[in-house]
């Protein structure tokens, strides 16, 4: 059920709405969230303020919303035991950023890699938001207090960041944040491109035959794992230095199926890959279908969808609005209601 619990741990996590979740997104992240909605006390938001430090179309912002939604709650996200909220509908997180601002130093935020590497793509775009983003992702997970926060291995300079700037205000104001610990998962399955087998599946790939997306139809699924870059032997052997591309494929089929590479391996022996090939499209498809079905019957109810944030964000205010009273006080700010 949503709101708050007393005796069970606060779980904080946060993604861009940008379109399509593919298959590392599914078995890295969200099947986990899922796991801890069981769990924990959840709070999982569409930060849809961070989408806007690069060129966009706003009527495609919404879109992305409510397509993101539609897919967290199809891959089994259930707004009766998580918190799904949108952060701009959310009033505290730009305060609490510009809070934070204020006692960050800049050499920090310049130093920041994912920073040199926005701006060196975005160079005639170079706007304040892409240096900011940082302090205003450590108020979206400050604010919320929470004890767990899952993040992949490229967060980890963020998380540093968001730790040293709750030490900061603690130091100064006294006592108010809880120093964030970072969840990273233990290494499971890492799904590479299929195209470039060395390169992480990714929605920014140039040849999009390398990512397989939630919501892709059967049949494209299938095309892209026949279409699937492998080597000149013929051997299902898992061997990530020599054999990337089957290796890859071994690891997709061992995530969605259960079963070790010795058993893949034993499966396969004296066949060839297209046979392969084949049994992890099935696999694939068998795993995805029922997550696509939901998703295309949730993303034609944007009532559905609306009602799943607007529970979300009732909770979500809840406590921030509990938080941002002591951060007021603290900080000398006053309230005349």
């Amino acid at each position: 059920m949503n709101g708050e619990s007393e005796n069970r741990k606060v779980v904080l996590t946060c993604a861009q709405p940008t379109g399509k979740l593919h298959l590392g997104n599914y078995l890295g992240a969200v099947k986990n969230w899922v796991e801890m909605s069981e769990k924990y006390e959840c709070y999982f938001g569409v930060v849809d303020m961070h989408a806007i430090t690069i060129p966009y179309v706003p009527a495609d912002l919404k879109k992305n919303v409510y397509e993101c939604t539609a897919q967290y709650m199809a891959c089994g996200l259930d707004p009766e035991k998580c918190n799904l909220f949108l952060q701009s509908s959310i009033v505290g997180h730009a305060e609490l950023a510009w809070i934070l601002g204020c006692i960050c130093p800049l050499g920090q935020l310049e130093r920041m890699t994912q920073y040199k590497d926005k701006a060196s793509k975005h160079k005639e775009n170079l706007n304040s938001g892409l240096l900011y983003y940082p302090v205003l992702m450590a108020s979206d997970i400050l604010i919320y207090n929470a004890d767990v926060v899952p993040v992949g291995e490229d967060q980890k300079q963020h998380i540093e960041l968001t730790r040293d700037l709750a030490q900061k205000f603690n130091s100064r104001y006294s006592d108010t944040f809880k120093i964030p610990e970072p969840y990273i998962p233990q290494a499971g399955a890492r799904i590479m491109s299929l195209q470039t087998p060395t390169s992480k599946m990714s929605k920014s790939d140039p040849n999009q035959n390398g990512t397989l997306y939630i919501t892709d139809d059967p049949a494209v699924l299938r095309k892209k794992i026949m279409s699937a870059v492998t080597d000149s032997d013929s051997e299902v052997r898992y061997d990530i230095e020599n054999k990337a591309g089957v290796s890859n494929l071994m690891s997709i089929m061992s995530a969605l199926s259960g079963k070790s590479f010795d058993d893949i391996e034993t499966e396969f022996k004296g066949k060839g890959y297209g046979d392969f090939k084949k049994a992890v499209a099935d696999v694939v498809v068998d795993a995805l279908a029922p997550v696509r079905e939901k998703f295309l019957e949730i993303s034609a109810d944007k009532k559905r969808i609306e009602s799943a944030l607007a529970k979300g964000n009732q909770a979500a205010q809840r406590r921030v609005n509990r938080l941002m009273s002591k951060v007021y006080r603290k900080v000398g700010f006053m309230r005349f209601e």
